[in-house]
Protein backbone atom coordinates (compact mmCIF):
# COMPACT_ATOMS: atom_id res chain seq x y z
CA UNK A 1 0.00 0.00 0.00
CA UNK A 2 1.61 3.14 -1.27
CA UNK A 3 1.15 6.37 1.29
CA UNK A 4 1.84 9.48 -0.60
CA UNK A 5 -1.34 10.89 -0.19
CA UNK A 6 -0.61 11.26 3.46
CA UNK A 7 0.47 14.56 4.36
CA UNK A 8 1.90 14.98 7.99
CA UNK A 9 0.58 16.93 10.45
CA UNK A 10 1.87 19.06 13.52
CA UNK A 11 -0.59 16.63 15.18
CA UNK A 12 1.50 14.64 17.72
CA UNK A 13 0.13 11.28 19.60
CA UNK A 14 1.53 9.90 22.97
CA UNK A 15 2.10 6.33 23.86
CA UNK A 16 0.48 5.64 27.22
CA UNK A 17 3.10 4.08 29.93
CA UNK A 18 1.71 0.76 29.74
CA UNK A 19 1.33 0.66 26.18
CA UNK A 20 3.40 -2.27 23.75
CA UNK A 21 3.21 -1.72 20.11
CA UNK A 22 4.10 -5.08 18.74
CA UNK A 23 4.25 -6.10 15.00
CA UNK A 24 5.76 -9.10 13.18
CA UNK A 25 6.79 -9.61 9.61
CA UNK A 26 7.85 -12.08 7.00
CA UNK A 27 11.58 -11.44 5.84
CA UNK A 28 11.00 -8.74 3.57
CA UNK A 29 9.67 -6.92 5.64
CA UNK A 30 5.88 -7.37 5.27
CA UNK A 31 3.32 -7.34 7.85
CA UNK A 32 2.34 -10.65 9.29
CA UNK A 33 0.78 -9.71 12.76
CA UNK A 34 0.17 -6.33 14.65
CA UNK A 35 -1.54 -6.06 17.66
CA UNK A 36 -4.76 -3.83 18.65
CA UNK A 37 -2.30 -1.43 19.85
CA UNK A 38 -0.61 -1.21 16.21
CA UNK A 39 -4.01 -0.79 14.51
CA UNK A 40 -4.86 1.59 17.22
CA UNK A 41 -1.51 4.25 16.77
CA UNK A 42 -1.53 3.24 12.66
CA UNK A 43 -4.37 3.89 12.03
CA UNK A 44 -5.19 2.04 9.62
CA UNK A 45 -7.50 -0.67 9.59
CA UNK A 46 -5.82 -4.72 10.50
CA UNK A 47 -6.19 -5.69 6.78
CA UNK A 48 -5.15 -2.28 5.39
CA UNK A 49 -1.53 -3.01 7.53
CA UNK A 50 -1.23 -7.16 6.70
CA UNK A 51 0.85 -7.85 3.36
CA UNK A 52 2.07 -4.29 3.49
CA UNK A 53 5.51 -3.23 4.07
CA UNK A 54 6.35 -2.04 7.59
CA UNK A 55 7.53 1.02 6.37
CA UNK A 56 3.48 2.09 6.07
CA UNK A 57 4.22 4.24 9.04
CA UNK A 58 7.77 5.82 8.04
CA UNK A 59 7.29 9.01 8.38
CA UNK A 60 9.57 11.32 6.32
CA UNK A 61 11.24 13.05 9.41
CA UNK A 62 13.36 9.92 9.55
CA UNK A 63 16.95 9.78 8.42
CA UNK A 64 17.06 6.63 5.88
CA UNK A 65 20.28 5.66 7.76
CA UNK A 66 18.86 4.70 10.89
CA UNK A 67 16.57 1.97 8.95
CA UNK A 68 19.56 1.15 6.99
CA UNK A 69 21.24 0.49 10.34
CA UNK A 70 18.35 -1.57 11.64
CA UNK A 71 18.29 -3.89 8.43
CA UNK A 72 22.15 -4.14 8.96
CA UNK A 73 21.93 -5.55 12.65
CA UNK A 74 19.33 -7.49 11.18
CA UNK A 75 21.31 -9.27 8.67
CA UNK A 76 23.63 -10.42 11.19
CA UNK A 77 21.15 -11.48 13.77
CA UNK A 78 21.18 -9.14 16.10
CA UNK A 79 18.76 -6.81 17.85
CA UNK A 80 18.44 -3.38 17.49
CA UNK A 81 17.12 -0.55 19.92
CA UNK A 82 15.96 2.44 18.47
CA UNK A 83 13.85 5.87 18.61
CA UNK A 84 11.29 5.71 15.50
CA UNK A 85 9.11 8.74 14.74
CA UNK A 86 6.54 6.86 12.53
CA UNK A 87 3.24 8.39 10.99
CA UNK A 88 -0.41 7.53 11.42
CA UNK A 89 -2.69 6.96 8.60
CA UNK A 90 -4.07 10.52 9.48
CA UNK A 91 -0.53 12.57 8.81
CA UNK A 92 -0.13 12.32 12.71
CA UNK A 93 2.95 11.47 14.31
CA UNK A 94 4.18 9.50 17.18
CA UNK A 95 7.58 8.82 18.82
CA UNK A 96 8.02 4.84 20.02
CA UNK A 97 11.42 3.00 21.23
CA UNK A 98 11.64 0.02 19.58
CA UNK A 99 13.52 -3.20 19.50
CA UNK A 100 13.56 -5.29 16.93
CA UNK A 101 15.09 -8.75 16.71
CA UNK A 102 15.00 -11.67 14.44
CA UNK A 103 12.29 -14.63 14.67
CA UNK A 104 13.60 -17.95 14.46
CA UNK A 105 12.38 -21.31 14.07
CA UNK A 106 12.72 -24.75 16.09
CA UNK A 107 15.55 -25.46 13.15
CA UNK A 108 16.99 -22.07 13.64
CA UNK A 109 16.65 -21.09 10.71
CA UNK A 110 15.07 -16.93 10.40
CA UNK A 111 11.73 -16.74 9.28
CA UNK A 112 10.82 -13.06 10.24
CA UNK A 113 11.15 -9.98 12.44
CA UNK A 114 9.57 -8.97 15.72
CA UNK A 115 9.21 -5.71 16.66
CA UNK A 116 8.09 -4.04 20.13
CA UNK A 117 7.58 -0.63 20.82
CA UNK A 118 6.81 1.24 24.08
CA UNK A 119 7.18 4.77 25.26
CA UNK A 120 9.96 6.77 24.50
CA UNK A 121 11.63 8.60 27.44
CA UNK A 122 10.10 12.35 26.98
CA UNK A 123 13.26 13.68 27.61
CA UNK A 124 15.27 11.52 24.65
CA UNK A 125 12.73 13.12 21.67
CA UNK A 126 13.77 16.72 21.67
CA UNK A 127 17.77 15.27 21.62
CA UNK A 128 16.62 12.52 19.07
CA UNK A 129 14.66 14.78 17.07
CA UNK A 130 17.53 17.53 16.86
CA UNK A 131 20.09 14.61 15.83
CA UNK A 132 17.61 12.88 12.99
CA UNK A 133 17.07 16.66 11.79
CA UNK A 134 20.71 17.16 10.76
CA UNK A 135 21.03 13.44 9.42
CA UNK A 136 17.88 14.27 7.69
CA UNK A 137 19.54 17.43 6.36
CA UNK A 138 22.68 16.09 5.43
CA UNK A 139 21.26 12.85 3.14
CA UNK A 140 19.12 15.76 1.68
CA UNK A 141 22.37 18.11 0.92
CA UNK A 142 24.29 15.34 -0.12
CA UNK A 143 21.72 13.94 -2.98
CA UNK A 144 20.14 10.20 -2.88
CA UNK A 145 23.51 8.82 -4.36
CA UNK A 146 25.24 10.08 -1.12
CA UNK A 147 22.64 10.65 1.72
CA UNK A 148 23.58 7.36 3.52
CA UNK A 149 27.11 8.14 3.54
CA UNK A 150 26.23 12.00 4.68
CA UNK A 151 23.61 10.92 7.88
CA UNK A 152 25.53 8.12 8.69
CA UNK A 153 28.84 10.37 8.95
CA UNK A 154 26.58 12.55 11.09
CA UNK A 155 25.86 9.69 13.12
CA UNK A 156 29.33 8.97 13.31
CA UNK A 157 30.80 11.94 14.38
CA UNK A 158 27.98 12.20 17.35
CA UNK A 159 29.40 8.69 18.88
CA UNK A 160 32.70 9.21 18.77
CA UNK A 161 32.40 12.93 19.97
CA UNK A 162 30.08 10.94 22.99
CA UNK A 163 33.02 7.90 23.28
CA UNK A 164 30.22 5.48 22.93
CA UNK A 165 28.78 2.74 20.74
CA UNK A 166 25.63 3.18 19.25
CA UNK A 167 23.65 0.76 21.71
CA UNK A 168 25.31 2.64 24.24
CA UNK A 169 23.69 6.12 23.15
CA UNK A 170 20.12 4.73 23.17
CA UNK A 171 20.70 3.14 26.31
CA UNK A 172 21.59 6.36 27.86
CA UNK A 173 18.71 8.57 26.07
CA UNK A 174 16.32 5.84 27.51
CA UNK A 175 17.48 6.26 30.93
CA UNK A 176 17.58 10.22 30.89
Amino acid sequence: MKRKDIIPTAHERFMREDDFIVSKTDLTGRIIYGNEIFIEFSGYEEYELLGSQHNIVRHPDMPRVVFKLLWDYLAEDKEIFAFVKNMSKDGSFYWVFTHVAPIFDKNNKKTGYTSVRRMPNPKAVPIVSDVYKSMLNAEKQAGAKDAMAASGAILGKLLEEKGVSYEELINILQSL
